[in-house]
């Protein structure tokens, strides 16, 4: 028993400790290393390019000769789709987000969310969270002047040369309407020869719908000379999101693929395996014998999702050949704002006929996703379920596996969707979701705690069978189940509970961190106003703590009095006599006692305060529950020390006097 519980404490502080490194307290300014490395450009033919296996390259492009091709620089022109204000359309034909389009590169300079009551006086959108002035939050956002879904580099690929077209301002169009509300934005740029010639031309256009988080984009090559040209180019993913924990970076990208059985799997790679990546195989978004579906960039709350659009009559995507993903850190230090990620696109060599010709066009579409990571809206449509969008979700599934947490979670999300439309708060909702759990699962904890109070009466036999057999392991292991099934105390049962109550709260922890809908909910007015931040009752200048360069910047209550809970808590579990009690067992309740109500505050203190709601919820419904289990324990005791015994409501619900044991077995 006494290795058991020792096991028990061990992997309980080892997942403490885990969750501190993940709070965000321990972070500090130091030097990392740059893994920003760029791509080689590579030419590669068509034969090995038909893979989603990334192939290794080696001939070395050289960048183009402006004498040879070049493109012209058109004005400088920013061009805005979508709305930024829902007052500017109806609450039922609004657009979801506003697009800052660049005509440097033909690219997404900035993409903000549609935030503010509509004409209807509703709330809609999201911003970005300053208690100050909360502003339309910026999803995507340039990083050290690269923006999303620029052409990197344009290739010809016979002759090896190379234009960087991210750097050339396309000529760019006024933005029309069409009769369903949507806009469409269209750049435009023509590469030339050294004699002013055309050579091929690139036609790129966005276009926004309203009602939607989705929206299309083209890119249509043209081949303008009169002979055959074999080109290739590189595209920019998504890139720019933000950081929306307050704790830890849950930044990553990932792509989908679609295997041999039509299931959608994915590969991801975390802001942390990014940082430390070394090549760009290490950066490389792989699933052998999977078919890409799309590419993302998320963080804890939103994803960016790039879908390509297969051909006619193909069912999936057969033109991107590497998706690769993208860590930058411009200052080179840990945690102080600047750092990203982002994605790279490689899109396979297509033979243009010359101009006139049938085949001497080649358009590639697209369509992106820019909304929240909600599965009842990936469920509800019909497209984002088909392409396995409900992959971007992720939940921290810690020493479970992710099989069991992420159905358990996503039925708890489920569950308190329903509940709210009953009672639209979610402070009180996780409050009642995690009562109704108690109660549920009061009869495994009220077994294990039996069998726990049960342990510690016979703590004294027990310790007695150890000291007279030190010498023989097995007489002593025999000797104590005999012990155990005399009493009645199962150590199997005392622990089987907790082991299976284990995988329910870890998914109710991680429904409740990772839920969109949590994300600027308030519980009071006055108090708890989001859900998905600490709850800063006061607020002051940001203070770094001494030596351990904790940054503070509020007095959070709820840590506090979740230390309470936990100290009433400690103080009712049930727990050996100081006669009964070993000195080492003695020693580890006392530090029990001390180390739970501290622990739990430091590590939680910057956590979202719907997750501390939830736990502190959780606490005080087990010190409720421990009083009832402890009454139950008394009066069982009360009931053997007259000699009796509890019985079933079928005989009466009175106790009956307790039978003497036979000497003998009848067999």
């Amino acid at each position: 028993m006494r290795i058991t519980l020792t096991l028990v404490v061990v992997g309980f502080c080892l997942f403490c400790g885990w969750l501190v490194a993940e709070s965000g307290l321990f972070e500090f300014g130091w030097p990392v290393g740059q893994s920003c490395i760029l791509l080689q450009q590579t030419v590669v033919d068509d034969k090995s390019s038909a893979t989603n296996v990334p192939i290794e390259e080696s001939a070395q492009l050289k960048a183009a000769d402006f004498t040879t091709f070049h493109a012209d620089n058109a004005p400088a022109k920013s061009i805005m789709l979508g709305a930024a204000d829902p007052n500017t359309e109806s609450a039922d034909t609004g657009f979801k987000f506003q697009l800052e389009l660049s005509s440097k590169g033909a690219a997404i300079r900035k993409a903000t969310f549609s935030n503010g009551p509509d004409n209807k006086g509703r709330a809609t959108g999201f911003d970005d969270r300053d208690y100050k002035d909360p502003q339309p939050l910026a999803i995507l956002s340039p990083v050290d002047g690269i923006m999303s879904m620029a052409n990197k580099e344009f290739i010809f690929v016979e002759q090896q040369l190379l234009l960087r077209l991210n750097d050339l301002h396309w000529k760019s169009y006024d933005v029309e309407k069409g009769y369903d509300g949507s806009q469409t934005a269209q750049f435009e740029a023509v590469i030339k020869n050294g004699a002013g010639e055309p050579v091929m031309k690139l036609i790129k256009a966005y276009k926004v719908v309203p009602g939607s988080y989705h929206f299309e984009y083209d890119l249509t090559v043209e081949n303008l000379s009169a002979t055959e040209q074999k080109v290739r180019f590189n595209l920019v993913g998504p890139v720019g999101l933000g950081r929306e924990g307050v704790r830890s970076d849950m930044r990553k990208v990932i792509a989908a693929f679609r295997d041999s059985q039509g299931q959608v799997t994915s590969a991801r790679l975390d802001v942390k395996k990014l940082s430390k990546a070394k090549t760009a195989r290490d950066r490389r978004l792989i699933r052998n014998g999977g078919n890409f579906l799309w590419a993302a960039a998320t963080n804890k709350y939103f994803a960016a999702i790039l879908v390509p659009i297969p051909d006619e009559g193909k069912n999936f995507c057969d033109w991107v050949i590497d998706e690769t993903g993208r860590y930058y850190n411009l200052d080179g230090l840990a945690d102080t704002g600047d750092e990203a990620v982002g994605l790279d696109l490689k899109i396979i060599s297509s033979t243009l006929a010359s101009v006139g010709q049938a085949d001497s066009t080649k358009t590639y579409n697209f369509q992106f996703y820019l909304g929240p990571k909600d599965k009842s809206l990936f469920d509800k449509i019909q497209l984002y379920r088909n392409l396995g969008f409900v992959q971007t979700i992720d939940f921290l599934a810690c020493c479970c596996p992710a099989s069991i947490i992420s159905p358990l979670a996503f039925g708890i999300l489920a569950t308190m969707k329903w509940m709210y439309g009953f009672m639209p708060n979610y402070g009180v909702v996780i409050i009642i979701l995690v009562f109704l759990i108690r109660i549920a699962i009061h009869p495994l904890t009220k077994k294990s705690q039996v069998s726990m109070s049960k342990f510690s009466k016979i703590a004294p036999k027990a310790e007695q069978i150890k000291k007279k057999y030190a010498n023989n392991k097995a007489e002593q292991n025999k000797q104590l189940m005999v012990l155990y099934r005399e009493q009645g105390a199962s150590p199997i049962m005392g622990m089987l509970p907790m082991i299976v109550q284990m995988p329910l709260w870890i998914a109710l922890y991680s429904a409740i961190y990772a839920s969109i809908e949590l994300r600027g909910a308030a519980f009071l007015p006055f108090w708890i106003t989001d859900l998905s931040a600490p709850d800063a009752l006061v607020r002051f200048a940001t203070v770094t703590i001494p030596l351990l360069g904790w940054k503070i910047d509020s007095l959070n209550l709820l840590p506090i009095l979740m230390g309470v809970a936990f100290y009433l808590q400690q103080k009712l579990m049930p727990s050996q006599t100081a006669a009964s009690a070993s000195p080492q067992a003695a020693q580890q309740q006392k530090m029990m006692m001390i180390m739970m109500p501290l622990l739990f505050p430091l590590m939680l203190y910057k956590a979202p305060s719907g997750l501390n709601l939830y736990i502190m919820a959780s606490t005080f419904a087990g010190v409720i529950e421990q009083q009832v289990i402890r009454k139950h324990i008394r009066e069982k005791e009360k009931a053997e020390l007259k000699g009796l015994v509890a019985v079933t409501s079928r005989t009466g619900g009175k106790a009956r006097k307790k039978k003497p044991k036979p000497f003998y077995r009848n067999f």
